[in-house]
C-alpha cells in the first residue's frame, strides 16, 4: 500500500484556492474547540436558510440570551460571524468553502492525536495489482503500520454507496497486503441522520467508522 498526490487538475486548482481562503481556517479553528451545542447552531447557519443575525440569536437562545453563561456567548458570537460569512457566499460556492471546512476540522482534531507531519489530504491510495481509484481521500493518516483515511461530508445525504464501497474496498485490499488501515467518514451532521442514511444502503458499511458531528471529538482521542 502506498500514498500518491491527487492529480492537479482544473477542479482540485479551484477547490485549492477555496481550501487556503482564510475563512476556512477562522471556522475550522472555532469549531474545533467548540461543544455539540454551538456546532449545530453552525451547522444550521452555514446551511444558508438566512444571513439574518436576529433571527438565529432568537433560535438558540441558550447560547445568545440573557440567562447563557457569558463566555458560551462570546463563543457563540464568534462563530455566528463566521457562519454568517459562509452562508452570504453563493450556493455553489458555500457548498464547497463547507466541504474544506470539514475536511480541515477534521485535520485539526487529527492533529491532537497524531502528529501534524502524519496528515495528508487529497491523497490516492494505490495497491499492487489493483486498479487505483481516481477519487482521493480528503484526509489521511500515513503511519506505518497504522494508517488512516476519511472521507469528509457536509451531510448524510453525502454518504453514498459508491463512498462506502471505496472505504471498504480500501480497507479490503490493506488487510489482503497485512498493513494496517482504518477507513472513516467524518459527516458534520447528526448522527441519526447518517443512521438514516445507512439504513437505506445496500454497501458494505460494517468496517467503515462513521463520525457524526456528535462525536467529532474522538478524532482528536477524546
Amino acid at each position: 500500500m502506498r500514498f500518491q498526490d491527487a492529480a492537479r487538475d482544473g477542479r482540485a486548482v479551484v477547490y485549492a484556492g477555496i481550501q487556503a481562503d482564510p475563512l476556512v481556517g477562522r471556522a475550522a479553528d472555532l469549531l474545533a474547540d467548540a461543544d455539540p451545542s454551538l456546532r449545530v447552531m453552525a451547522r444550521a447557519v452555514m446551511n444558508g436558510e438566512s444571513t439574518d443575525r436576529t433571527t438565529w440569536t432568537g433560535m438558540f437562545p441558550t447560547l445568545f440570551g440573557s440567562t447563557a453563561d457569558e463566555a458560551i456567548r462570546d463563543r457563540a458570537d464568534a462563530l455566528l460571524d463566521v457562519a454568517l460569512e459562509v452562508a452570504g457566499r453563493g450556493e455553489a460556492v458555500r457548498s464547497q468553502f463547507r466541504g474544506a471546512i470539514v475536511e480541515e476540522l477534521t485535520g485539526r482534531l487529527l492533529a491532537r492525536r497524531v502528529p501534524v507531519a502524519a496528515i495528508r489530504r487529497e491523497r490516492r491510495i494505490l495497491f499492487d495489482g489493483v486498479r487505483a481509484e481516481i477519487h482521493p481521500y480528503d484526509v489521511t493518516v500515513e503511519r506505518d503500520g497504522a494508517s488512516e483515511a476519511y472521507d469528509c461530508k457536509w451531510g448524510a445525504r453525502g454518504i453514498s454507496d459508491d463512498v462506502l464501497h471505496q472505504l471498504d474496498d480500501a480497507r479490503r485490499h490493506a488487510d489482503d497486503e497485512d498493513v494496517g488501515l482504518a477507513v472513516a467518514l467524518v459527516v458534520f451532521d447528526a448522527q441519526r441522520s447518517c443512521d438514516v442514511r445507512l439504513d437505506r444502503s445496500t454497501a458494505p458499511f460494517e468496517g467503515t467508522r462513521v463520525v457524526a458531528l456528535e462525536s467529532l471529538d474522538e478524532l482528536g482521542g477524546r
